[in-house]
This record gives structure tokens, C-alpha cells and sequence, in this order.
């Protein structure tokens, strides 16, 4: 069928036909040569667009799975179970807030989550119970508890996505906030007596009338089971779900709370058919009257945080029952942001290379068609119905794939602990509509893609077309080797930018310049393989022979398409890189600093809540034992500003006894005397300090778990910050702080000449009556203080560098696929001139040796820039990454790029007749 814009010569008057390129054509003409055109060589290259198919469906799927996980953690809540039958919840505000004045800008203002209970002064109780609309308001008080019965250990409380979940304690009297009924047994009515929720009970293997010992935040004790109780609805069995429930008497549960004026949150029963919106207005206005009512710390909290009661309803309720929901849930959200970010970044960067690369590979096909006649217009209306064909329908089945994608990315989190106990993530219909946005920003990118690669061969003179059809387009602009070059410089000076810095900074300088080198290096493909084959091409020769010089020819004579070929390699090898090296680093000298700063030779540790003091005095006491302190660990949050703009850190931290340092743990103190470590005094970090300008005799303020705004004296600083964090207490300055001062383990230190098997047996009969499931252990692991997020972030980096690098893997398939499959004439051309099949074998074996040593090298050198930076300035270390993974990796491009290199043209090198060689 002839193009409806060429026009023949008109042999009587012997006019020169018009330029094709001005022809005016119709918007209906362009629209019918284009779906002609568009029909033909969707046929003719159905296996390159195949290729782009596949790259945009794990492009649509990438986006919509990990979107849907974002908008989840987005939408999630703390799960409501203790509070189920209250109107409205009254706690503490758990957030402290910082506004601070960014340069030139307006004052901006940030918030961080607190993971301690800030507790409700019991004087509110009265008020609360004066609101109208108010049937009953009720103290509650959450404590850890440890139980053993029947001659078990410890009894923890029920199965959990990621492990048993907690048990607590509570008096008898909030029972009616779930509500709990009795299924069998009475109230707890003395203090020795308490009631059991059905899980529990069973896993205890008790009934009403057996003893159990139980533990709280003081030593064991004996009690008599006076009740079970369950849900109200559910079987006399069951528990809450996500905690273990024993009930107290109201006397003994304020007495094991340790906190007899202040309760941790009040849950507000409502008359029936009260508005829960009115309920809501006029607890507010009864709590903040004339004299409002403040939260336990309002006193000690920084200036700008709200020290006024929350009133939470609805699912807000379940708040105050799961504490580390709220932070996690943040930490996720900000995890995922970071992967959707690479996400998106990696997929404009392969889509856009692909389809390039699709396209590309006709160019010799649209030169021809320009010089037979065909219009700009109708070049573009023609790759833009193809690949509107393609991308429409590659992005929903993408949409489609992405929602069991998510289902099975959330169940991951939770059964590798990424999500904690309580923090619900929902899975609301109306968000399944969220596929259908990154399948149109897909498309999108697809559209822009193919326009931006076929403008050029559009635009060019008929004749010019025609000479372009007979050999390789020109090199690529000067303005993309200047960007590419721009973007380069940008990258070393980011990473130089990085070493410089700390923390945080050090951080974002390093993660600019990876995606800044990653982004040049795609630019500078072309310069980057005519660079290598002037390194290599003569070894390529000599070792392959006329392999070897045909391989070495065809990569001088088409560097854009090696270059293409080369980048993808550099994008996984460098994202891979950095994903693993990264975290490893920081933990394998972690590690060594742990390992270095242990002096202890033995521990008490346990499986339960924790380890009372009383048990660290009998520890103590023990012939044999020089000192024994317990651990205490928290959070501490630190305001600071970061080119203005207000940031709050959250820390981990850990107290010691002063006097069982550097006994029991060695930080390695370069100014001070640990000896001055008590109330009032803070060891530091040495890079801490550098940062914040800190030395001996300094102050600084820092906020606790529940809120306190407190001013330190600096009294040592010492080097293993990257073990035992920025902050080291000692626990007189820290234990007012926590919701529950239980010691996590106990740090032994032998005296000189004493027999480490008989302190052992002597520790262990002591600790027996003194904490619940404890026990002694030798050669303690070292303490290594980790992030809340840490776990959120190894999971998140393990299904990144699966998902990603897997979908980054496919793309480099897809890329040499496509471009094997422009070579086939090429590769039937050299054998009807004589080439041998394996001469041929040869050359495409070379050329995939250098495509993949040229990108593990260079991409290798793009992961070590940012690497570099970041190590030397958190660690003073070198890179480090993990040998197995570093293998895997090499292993997988190997593979992938001899597949991608071989396969393709396998029919055509098996054939004995090139001439019967056909278009692929």
C-alpha cells in the first residue's frame, strides 16, 4: 500500500514532485497511514516489542506494589483490643514537636514520636467522670508481667506474626474497657489473687483455684488464680490477640505499676446512645477549663510541645495500648518513600532506555520512510500508536499483578518483624484503585520515552534520511556528553561533600552522589564503551582471533548500542552494591566495636520482659562476682538544625552503673572519667560530640522517652558510639524515664582468681527467686545499639534488592534482547560474506565479556564513590560487603548477559544456509 502523502512525477509536464517533508497532510490521512504503518511493524518487530512489553509490566507491577504498601503504612493505626468498649481514650500527647526558622524561608516544624508512656495525673478521673454523656471512667495501668505455672518456665503471651506478643498486667476494674467478662471463678479480691484471660490460662496450663507465680517490675510472687476471663464474644479460651492479660486487685495493680499518682491512660464508658462527637467536645472542654488538666511531665517538657490531654476516639484508640506502632509506622512510611523514590528512578531509567532502544533499532526503517515520503507527523503518530498498544496494555497487566504482589510484600514484613505488634496496615477497597495511577504514569513515562527517541529521525531531511539508512545515525549531541560530564563532576563532588559531613548529612550527601553517577554514567554509555574498546579491543583481538577482531569492530563502529547495553549492568551492579553495602558496613564495625567493648564474663539474660534490680543486687552478692550491672535501654530524641531546617533525632541508648565501667563494658573513653557518670551527666559519642561541639564540663539538652526537656553536664566521651550508641546513662539518670525499669540482661564481672562454673551454679540459685525464665550464660555477646527502624530497614533492603534488582536483572535481558534481535540481519550479512558460525560464536562472546567486565567495573566504581564517602565519615572504615552476596551478584550479571548476548541469534547461528535467514 503507497504512503497517501507520496506524490509520482508528472510525466507530461515533467514538475518535480513536492517535498515531502512540507506536504500539509490531513489530520484523517496521518491517522490512517499511521495505523497502517503501526499495524505492519507491530508484526515485523513483535519480538522487540515484546521485550518492552515485559519491562513495562514489571515497571507498572514495581511501582503498584510498592505504591500500595506506601498508601497502606499511610492509612495504618495502632489496633484497637484493650480499649474496644470505651467511647473515648484520655492519655498523654506522645509526640515532641521543634519549629525552628530555615534560612530565608518561613518557620517550619517537624515532630517525633516518644517511645515511653507519658502518663494522666488520676486527678482528671473526676472530671472525666462529671461530663454528661459519661457512665464511667476508668484508670488503667499497663505493666509487664512474667508468668510460670504448673512447673513451666516462662509463659509468654499469644502467637504473633512475628513471635509471641507481650503479656500485661492490669487491675481487675479496667477489665470492663475490652470488655473482659468472667468465664469461670470471681474478681481478684485480695493482693495475692489475680484472673487470667483464656489463652493464657490454657498456655499456663492452670484453672481456678492453682497457684502461678508472676513477676512484675519487682520479684516473683505466688498467686492464686481466682478467675478466668475472656473477650466478651469470643470462646472462654481466647485472649485479646496481640497481649496477654492478668488481671490484679485495684490495690495491688497500682502497687506493681510503681506509679501510684499518675495512670498511663483513662478509658471513658459511655451512656447509651450518647453522640460520640458531642462525648468528645465536652471531654475536651472538661479537661482544658479554666485550671486545664496537664500531662505527669508537663512540667519538664520542651516549650513547644503540647502538654495538653489528647481525648482519642475510633481507631486512634488503640494508640496508647501499642506505643512502638505510631514511631514504626513512621519509620516505614519513610523507608518506603526512599524505595518509591528508586523505584521510580530506576524505572524512568530503564523504560526510557528500552524504549529507546526499541526504537532506535528502526531507525534505518523511518530514514527509509522519510525518503519514500512519509510526514514527520505521521512517523510520530505511528510510534506513538505503537507504543500506546504496548503500554496501555503492559501497564494494567502490571496494575493488575501488583495487588497479590502487595498482599504477599505485607505478609513478609510481618513475618520478618518489620511490622510490630499492634500496627495494622488495612487493605480498604477504594486503595486498589491506586494501580491504575502508576500504570498511567507508566504510560506516561513509555509516551515521553518514545517521543523524545523518535523526534530527531522525524525531523530530518528526506535526503539526509536516506543516506542515514545506508550506515550508524552520527555520534550522540555534544549537549548530552556536557550533561552527562556536568552530572559526573556533581557526583565525585557529592561524595567528596560526604566525607566531610556527619550523620545524617553524610547520608543524603552520599545518596545524591550515587544517583547523580548512576544518572551520568547512563548519559555517558557511548563515550564509556568507546573508552573500554580502546583499553580492550586490542586484547580482544588478540585472544579471539577473527572473533575477536569482528567483535572488536562492531563494538568501535556501534558504541551507542554497546553503550546501551552497558548501562543497565552499571545500574544493577551500583544499586546493588550500595543497598548491601551500606547497612553492612555500619554493622560489621558495629560488630568489631561490640566485640571490643565487652569485658563481662558472664550475663543473666531472659526471654520475658525483663530483669528486676533486685535480682542485679543478688547477683551482686554472689562470692566470686567483682561487680554486676544491670542494662537499661530507651530512646532519647536530640533537636537539631540541618542547614535551618528543624530535625529531631530519635537515639538509642543504654544506662550502666557508673562503678561497673569499664569493668563489665569498655566504651574506650578519650576525655573524662566515666567515675563522674551519675544523675545530672551524660557520657558521649566522640562523633556526637564533634558534631554538636561538646567537650568535658559542656551542656546538653536532650529529651527523653517521656518527654523530659533535660540539660546534661558532659562528663566523658568516649569512641565505640557506633556499638553503644551516642548516649551512655547511668541508670539513676535514666530509670525515671521509662514506662517499665527492667533491666534487659545483667553484666557479670569476675574477681581475680575466681571460678567462672562456680559463679555460674551460685548466680543461677540466686537468680532463680529473683526474675522469672532468667538465666546465666558465658562469653556475653557485646552490646550493639541498633535503631527501631533497623529491623524495618534490613527487611525493606532485602525486598528492594529482590524486587528491584531482579526487575533491574530483567532489564538488562530485555535491553540485550532487543538489541541482539536488531543484529540478526547484521550477524546473516557476515555469514553470507564468509564468516564461520564459530567465528561468529566467538565475536558475540567477546563482546558479552566486555559488556559485562566494562559494567561490573564501572559500576563497581559508580557504588564505591558514595560507598567511600559514607564509610569514611560514620566508620573511618573501608567499604564492606558481605562475600556471598558480592558473588551472587557477579554470578547473576554473568549469567544474564550471555543469555541476553547468545540466545537471540541461536537460530540464527544454527541454520547451514544464511541466505534462508529471515527478519526477527
Amino acid at each position: 500500500m503507497p504512503l497517501q502523502t507520496h506524490q509520482r512525477t508528472d510525466g507530461a509536464t515533467g514538475r518535480r514532485p513536492a517535498d515531502p517533508a512540507r506536504t500539509q497532510d490531513s489530520p484523517s490521512r496521518t491517522r490512517r497511514t499511521s495505523r497502517f504503518l503501526a499495524t505492519r511493524s507491530m508484526r515485523l518487530h513483535r519480538k522487540a516489542w515484546a521485550a518492552v512489553f515485559a519491562a513495562l509490566v514489571l515497571t507498572s507491577l514495581m511501582l503498584a506494589g510498592f505504591g500500595l504498601t506506601l498508601l497502606s503504612a499511610a492509612i495504618g493505626h495502632a489496633h484497637v483490643e484493650r480499649y474496644a468498649a470505651t467511647a473515648a481514650v484520655v492519655t498523654g500527647d506522645q509526640s515532641t514537636d521543634y519549629t525552628a526558622k530555615p534560612w530565608g524561608s518561613e518557620p517550619k516544624h517537624t515532630s517525633a514520636a516518644l517511645t515511653e508512656r507519658v502518663r494522666v495525673p488520676r486527678t482528671a478521673l473526676k472530671r472525666i467522670e462529671a461530663v454528661p454523656g459519661v457512665k464511667a471512667a476508668i484508670a488503667d495501668d499497663a505493666f509487664p508481667v512474667a508468668l510460670a505455672g504448673k512447673g513451666r518456665g516462662a509463659v509468654l503471651g499469644p502467637d504473633g506474626d512475628s513471635g509471641p506478643s507481650p503479656v500485661y498486667g492490669h487491675s481487675w476494674d479496667a477489665a470492663a474497657l475490652a470488655p473482659f467478662t468472667l468465664r469461670s471463678g470471681r474478681a481478684p479480691a485480695a493482693p495475692d489473687q489475680v484472673v487470667l484471660d483464656g489463652d493464657l490460662a490454657a498456655r499456663a496450663g492452670v484453672r481456678v483455684g492453682d497457684t502461678i507465680r508472676a513477676q512484675a517490675l519487682d520479684a516473683p510472687a505466688t498467686y492464686r488464680v481466682s478467675g478466668i476471663a475472656a473477650p466478651q464474644g469470643k470462646g472462654d479460651t481466647a485472649g485479646l490477640g496481640h497481649q496477654g492479660a492478668v488481671f490484679f486487685s485495684e490495690q495491688r495493680a497500682r502497687e506493681l505499676a510503681g506509679h501510684p499518682g499518675t495512670t498511663d491512660a483513662i478509658g471513658v464508658l459511655a451512656d447509651p446512645g450518647a453522640d460520640a462527637a458531642e462525648l468528645h467536645d465536652a471531654l475536651r472542654t472538661a479537661l482544658d477549663g479554666e485550671h486545664p488538666v496537664r500531662s505527669a511531665t508537663a512540667e519538664h517538657r520542651f516549650d513547644q510541645d503540647n502538654t495538653s490531654l489528647r481525648v482519642l476516639t475510633g481507631q486512634a484508640r488503640g494508640e496508647p495500648e501499642f506505643l512502638t506502632a505510631a514511631p514504626s509506622r513512621w519509620s516505614l512510611m519513610a523507608l518506603m518513600g526512599q524505595v518509591c523514590a528508586i523505584v521510580v528512578m530506576i524505572a524512568v531509567l530503564v523504560v526510557s532506555s528500552t524504549v529507546a532502544q526499541a526504537i532506535h533499532q528502526r531507525a534505518r526503517e523511518m530514514a527509509l520512510l522519510r525518503a519514500v515520503g512519509a510526514t514527520p507527523r505521521q512517523l510520530r503518530a505511528t510510534v506513538s500508536r505503537e507504543i500506546n498498544v504496548v503500554a496501555t496494555a503492559a501497564a494494567l497487566v502490571g496494575a493488575v499483578g501488583a495487588v497479590p504482589v502487595f498482599i504477599l510484600l505485607i505478609h513478609l514484613l510481618r513475618s520478618r518483624g518489620a511490622v510490630p505488634i499492634g500496627l495494622e496496615l488495612p487493605m480498604p477497597v477504594w486503595i486498589f484503585a491506586a494501580p491504575l495511577v502508576t500504570a498511567g504514569l507508566t504510560l506516561l513515562v513509555a509516551r515521553i520515552s518514545a517521543a523524545l527517541s523518535a523526534g530527531r529521525i522525524a525531523k530530518v531531511r528526506p535526503a539526509q534520511a536516506m543516506g542515514e539508512a545506508q550506515s550508524e545515525p552520527e555520534r550522540p549531541g555534544r549537549g548530552r556528553f556536557v550533561t552527562g560530564m556536568v552530572l559526573l563532576l556533581a557526583g565525585i563532588a557529592a561524595g567528596g561533600t560526604a566525607v566531610l559531613q556527619f550523620g545524617e548529612m553524610a547520608a543524603m550527601a552520599a545518596g545524591t552522589a550515587a544517583m547523580t553517577l548512576v544518572i551520568s554514567c547512563a548519559l555517558l554509555g557511548p563515550w564509556i564503551a568507546r573508552g573500554s574498546m580502546r583499553v580492550l579491543g586490542g586484547a580482544a583481538r588478540r585472544i579471539g582471533g577473527a572473533g575477536g577482531y569482528l567483535a572488536a569492530a562492531a563494538c568501535r563502529a556501534n558504541s551507542r548500542r554497546l553503550g546501551a547495553a552497558i548501562t543497565p549492568i552499571i545500574l544493577v551492579v551500583a544499586f546493588v552494591g550500595v543497598q548491601l553495602s551500606a547497612g553492612a558496613t555500619m554493622d560489621r564495625q558495629g560488630g568489631k566495636q561490640a566485640g571490643l567493648s565487652m569485658r563481662a564474663e558472664l550475663a543473666a539474660v531472659t526471654d520475658g520482659p525483663g530483669i528486676p534490680d533486685e535480682a542485679v543486687r543478688r547477683i551482686a552478692k554472689v562470692p566470686g562476682v567483682a561487680t554486676a550491672s544491670g542494662v537499661l535501654h530507651s530512646t532519647v530524641v536530640l533537636a537539631r538544625k540541618e542547614a535551618g531546617e528543624p530535625k529531631l533525632d530519635r537515639l538509642p541508648v543504654m544506662a550502666l552503673d557508673h562503678s561497673a565501667l569499664p569493668a563489665t563494658i569498655d566504651p574506650d573513653v578519650i576525655k573524662g572519667d566515666l567515675k563522674n557518670l551519675g544523675r545530672g551527666t551524660v557520657a558521649v559519642g566522640k562523633d556526637r560530640a564533634r558534631s554538636l561541639d561538646l567537650d568535658i564540663g559542656s551542656k546538653v539538652t536532650v529529651r527523653y522517652g517521656d518527654g523530659a526537656n533535660i540539660t546534661l553536664k558532659v562528663a566523658a566521651v568516649y569512641d565505640r558510639a557506633l556499638a553503644l550508641g551516642d548516649f551512655l546513662f547511668d541508670p539513676r539518670e535514666l530509670a525515671p524515664h521509662l514506662a517499665a525499669p527492667l533491666n534487659t540482661r545483667v553484666l557479670i564481672s569476675l574477681a581475680p582468681g575466681a571460678d567462672p562454673a562456680r559463679v555460674k551454679d551460685a548466680a543461677q540459685r540466686q537468680l532463680a527467686d529473683a526474675a522469672l525464665g532468667a538465666k546465666i550464660v558465658d562469653q556475653p555477646k557485646g552490646e550493639h545499639l541498633q535503631t527501631e527502624d533497623r529491623g524495618v530497614g534490613e527487611v525493606i533492603t532485602v525486598v528492594a534488592v529482590g524486587v528491584i534488582g531482579g526487575f533491574t536483572v530483567i532489564a538488562v535481558l530485555s535491553t540485550l534482547t532487543l538489541i541482539m534481535i536488531g543484529r540478526r540481519q547484521e550477524v546473516t550479512l557476515l555469514r553470507l560474506v564468509g564468516a564461520g558460525r564459530r567465528q561468529l560464536r566467538w565475536m558475540l562472546r567477546i563482546e558479552a565479556a566486555t559488556v559485562i567486565l566494562v559494567g561490573l567495573v564501572v559500576g563497581t566504581a559508580v557504588a564505591l564513590v558514595p560507598l567511600t564517602a559514607l564509610s569514611v565519615a560514620l566508620t573511618g572504615s573501608v567499604p564492606y560487603i558481605p562475600p556471598t552476596e558480592a558473588g551472587v551478584t557477579v554470578l547473576v550479571v554473568v549469567l544474564t548477559a550471555c543469555a541476553g548476548y547468545l540466545l537471540p541469534l541461536r537460530s540464527v547461528l544454527r541454520k547451514r544456509h544464511p541466505a534462508g535467514t529471515g527478519r526477527g
